[in-house]
């Protein structure tokens, strides 16, 4: 249980660090001068995968892009970091 405990306060920290930086998307990517390096669609053009790059940074960025209809939110994007 003291083991348990003992992360409460790291994690804590960490929630802190990540909460604020704001949430990736493309228009950030974009006005943050990064580059594309690539893309791709699907068949049913529902949803697509926009690949990032930056020079000097060590790692790439994708976002996914999803189109649904049937949500009441549209255009969901997620971007992530590959490292």
């Amino acid at each position: 249980m003291r083991h348990c405990l003992g992360l409460v306060p790291a994690l804590t920290v960490c929630g802190a660090l990540s909460a604020a930086e704001p949430p990736r998307t493309i228009e950030r990517m974009l006005s943050e001068e990064w580059d594309i390096a690539g893309y791709v669609g699907t068949f049913d053009n529902r949803s697509s995968l926009i690949l990032f790059r930056k020079k000097g940074v060590n790692f790439l960025v994708q976002c996914s892009i999803l189109y649904d209809v049937t949500r009441s939110q549209r255009v969901v994007t997620n971007c992530y970091e590959l490292h």
